[in-house]
């Protein structure tokens, strides 16, 4: 397809792109930037996540583009960081006639900022976002286009560390010298006002000159981020956390330096001695350790909170780092090379020793092993592996060698898209942010009201000679003491840390709002098969009636149920083909979902199903009947198989319990959970499985498009409902469910109906899913609880509103100090999820 026609295709449509937004300092940072973001051309919605430093765009390509959305982000005045290759080509294959440039096609490529094409160095050079995609898919896209790359990549990818890591690394790095130079110059100034004008050869007027040339470099270079920050919010008409410490520390240090200059006119304005005050003698109180010990606080506050949120996606790093870098290649001469993991192209076959990582996604062609898939399953157990059978990248051959042919590379591996999955879970709020998300909204605002309406009342409520310093250096600690970056950070560092602790476990959940929904569950619902039961059933007894053949029934039975999916004609088909037994050529198919398969099978007419599918037919089954009690009391399915309207045989399919799933049902019940079977099996066979696991709720015989009416009929009793399932015919279940919990090993409609997708298949991964659930709930609403109680009751106290009873107040020093440990204390709150113990 044209690079045009790529773009007719896809305008109009809805596009989606991540874009990493560095320089936020609270949540009114994250809403200003969404507020812009939703308003610009061709925009649909957006989501700004203060915590992951990331924006979710969804917009028309037709109408706007990646390069318009970054330049939205750094007009208000954040950073919106964007990576780069570059690639040498040999144009020689190249049909000279093309239509298009190859910068058109680039540019149509999902993530692609910018690209062009330099015809006199054959070099390519591509900007791109790293969220979106990476420099070894855009190689393939040059190649796509007809181009041979005669040079790997170069750039920001090629180096293994993206530009969003490292732009975070350069502010971790820049708060750390900012705030030494800021420790540097606050500490001799504390020193000098905390000595009250005692130090020998200095007087008042000369101590406050020495304060202000240490405190100018403090406050507007070592400030300078929160000035900038507070300059670009004023710009769009908005308020933040940068606002606070700007206008606090500003105010402090005017004031202090008019104080020096002017002393007289501060003395006539009121600006004598103040409660908690420093003083020169004779001359009006300067606060220049408040405006640089404020900055140096702050700083401080900035890097410990800019490291603990480092931690919060450690998970996914992890994950991502247990990609091997080299792949040993076999080639068609049968020689081994060795290559980068990130040049495997599919279909190449691999080598694999002991003790090596699986360096991509593929199929074993040779050779057995034991392979450990912790990292992905959760499970510590090694995973037999053998001819035909899938293996991971990122997994560990703990056994023989084998050889496998590569099916997925790069980010189309199953490691990738585990690591993509958290990610966006990760930037999705939980519904209990929202009301931290309306505060915030107001918050900057409302502390600039309660900053000024405390100037006025300790204005006119202190004595003329020292009003003026009362009200500033109370004003000062409203603006200081207030963080919205704790309310900002309460929910989403949480989430962040819950989700990675759940990808670690096995556990993929899709965001803040499964969590959130997971931890309100009171009934969990389980399919059998696939769920409780293996998935894989197997012929286990046979009977023939009389006149009849047990053969020759199974053989016809098995040549119409090759046309079904259903896994208990499956059983019967693999019973035949261990037997040896031909098929006969099927016509005039029919499928009855959830009973039975009907046809003629060489001339015959069979009729394959349930007790239920012969009694519409008219076959009588009365030669079965003692029989298929007996093999119902014992959990196996009996399928009846009638010739020409006669009952001619009956087999015994049984699906083998998963190991864990009894335990898991007694931890589900232990957690105070309801447990419910659900299955289209008959009532006897379901029920006889249901006490092996110890269930005691079974609805039984219910056709695939009757299980999402029967998850319905359970949410009208109000309760919350679970449902677990692998099939496609789960999906409108997990669907209508409150909580969909798929089974990583089934089929893909049901994993992408899920809110939650267990990646081992085992049922324990359910209760790890509540389990983690209900412990993120728990410390976000300890998180919300004190962020919000924090604010309640520094503001007051630093406003002087327990001054009047108890004569306590608090100094700007002190509110500083208390703001910067507050949005730490949430973080380190929420990283402790990062150690939970899950069952």
């Amino acid at each position: 397809m044209s690079a045009t026609a790529e773009k007719d295709a896809r305008a109009g449509e809805g596009a989606r792109v991540d874009l990493p937004v560095t320089g936020m300092t609270c949540a009114a940072c994250a809403r200003l930037v969404e507020r812009k973001l939703s308003k610009a051309e061709g925009v649909s919605a957006a989501s700004v996540n203060f915590a992951t430093a990331r924006a979710s765009v969804e917009y028309d390509p037709g109408r706007t583009g990646v390069r318009r959305l970054l330049d939205v982000v750094r007009d208000v005045g954040y950073g919106a960081p964007s990576a780069s290759a570059q690639f040498v080509v040999d144009d020689s294959a190249r049909d000279s006639g093309a239509p298009l440039p190859l910068e058109n096609f680039l540019k149509n490529s999902p993530g692609v900022v910018e690209a062009s094409f330099d015809l006199a160095t054959k070099r390519v050079s591509v900007e791109y976002l790293e969220t979106a995609t990476d420099a070894r898919a855009l190689r393939r896209r040059v190649e796509e286009f007809g181009y041979r790359v005669s040079e790997s990549p170069s750039g920001d990818d090629a180096a293994g560390v993206g530009p969003a890591e490292l732009a975070r690394r350069a502010e971790r790095r820049d708060l750390t010298r900012r705030f030494a130079l800021a420790a540097a110059l606050s500490l001799p100034v504390l020193v000098v006002a905390m000595s009250h004008g005692a130090i020998p050869f200095l007087d008042a007027p000369l101590t406050n000159w020495l304060q202000l040339a240490l405190t100018a470099p403090a406050v507007f270079y070592c400030g300078a981020p929160f000035f900038r920050g507070a300059w670009a919010a004023l710009r769009h008409g908005a308020a933040d956390m940068n606002t606070l410490i700007a206008t606090g520390a500003g105010a402090a240090f005017v004031y202090s330096a008019v104080a020096t200059v002017a002393p007289r006119a501060v003395l006539a304005a009121g600006g004598g001695h103040a409660h908690g005050a420093g003083a020169g003698a004779g001359g009006p109180p300067v606060y220049f350790e408040a405006a640089a010990v404020i900055v140096a606080l702050i700083l401080l506050g900035r890097l410990l909170e800019a490291r603990a949120k480092g931690r919060t996606d450690e998970a996914v790093r992890r994950l991502v780092g247990l990609r091997p870098r080299a792949a040993r290649v076999v080639r068609a001469d049968g020689r081994h090379e060795d290559v980068p993991a990130d040049e495997v192209a599919p279909g190449d076959v691999i080598l694999v020793r002991p003790g090596e990582r699986v360096p991509t996604d593929g199929v074993v062609t040779e050779g057995r092993s034991a392979v450990d898939e912790s990292m992905l399953t959760g499970e510590s157990l090694p995973v037999e592996k053998a001819p035909g059978d899938e293996v991971f990248g990122a997994t560990v051959n703990r056994a023989g060698a084998f050889q496998f042919r590569a099916t997925r590379v790069g980010r189309d591996t199953a490691l990738q898209q585990i690591v993509r999955m958290v990610e966006e879970a990760q930037g999705r709020r939980a519904p209990i942010a929202r009301l931290a998300d309306v505060v915030s909204g107001y918050f900057t605002p409302a502390v600039i009201a309660v900053a000024l309406l405390t100037f006025v009342v300790w204005f006119l409520a202190s004595p003329a000679e020292t009003r003026l310093a009362a009200a500033l250096v109370h004003a000062v600690s409203v603006l200081i003491v207030a963080c919205p970056c704790a309310l900002g950070l309460a929910t989403p560092t949480a989430v962040m840390v819950g989700t990675g602790r759940g990808a670690e476990s096995g556990v993929l959940v899709r965001g803040g709002e499964a969590l959130e929904a997971a931890q309100r569950v009171q009934i969990v619902v389980l399919d059998k098969t696939g769920t409780i039961t293996r998935g894989e059933p197997a012929v286990t007894d046979s009977f023939a009636a009389e006149g009849f053949d047990e053969g020759e029934a199974l053989r016809l039975a098995a040549s119409i149920e090759r046309a079904s999916e259903h896994p208990l004609g499956e059983a019967l088909v693999r019973r035949a083909e261990e037997l040896g037994l031909s098929h006969a050529p099927v016509e005039d198919f029919k499928s009855f979902a959830g009973r039975g398969v009907e046809g003629l099978a060489g001339g015959v007419r069979v009729i394959v199903g349930s007790r239920g599918l012969m009694s519409e037919r008219g076959v009588g089954l009365e030669a079965f009947a003692a029989r298929a009690e007996t093999l119902a009391a014992e959990a196996k399915t009996p399928v009846y198989v009638a010739l020409d309207g006669r009952a001619a045989g009956l087999f015994a399919v049984a699906d083998p319990l998963k190991p864990d799933s009894k335990e898991a049902v007694d931890a589900l019940k232990a957690l105070g959970l309801e447990v419910v079977m659900l299955t289209g099996d008959d009532r006897r066979t379901a029920e006889a499985v249901a006490r092996a696991v110890g269930v005691g709720r079974v609805l039984a015989e219910v056709l695939p498009e009757g299980k999402a009416e029967a998850v319905r009929r359970l949410q009208a009793e109000g309760r919350t409902v679970a449902m677990v399932g692998d099939g496609v015919n789960d999906a409108p279940a997990l669907a209508q469910s409150d909580v969909g919990v798929a089974i990583g090993t089934g089929a893909a409609a049901a994993v992408e109906a899920g809110d939650v997708t267990l990646v081992s298949g085992s049922l324990r991964g359910v209760v790890t899913a509540v389990a983690l659930s209900r412990r993120t709930m728990r410390v976000i609403r300890q998180n919300l609880f004190w962020a919000f109680a924090y604010n309640a009751v520094g503001i007051p106290l630093a406003a002087g509103a327990l001054y009047p009873l108890t004569g306590w107040t608090l100094t700007p020093v002190f509110a500083s100090a208390a703001m910067a440990l507050s949005s730490v204390s949430v973080v380190a709150n929420s990283l402790r999820l990062r150690r939970a113990k899950l069952p």
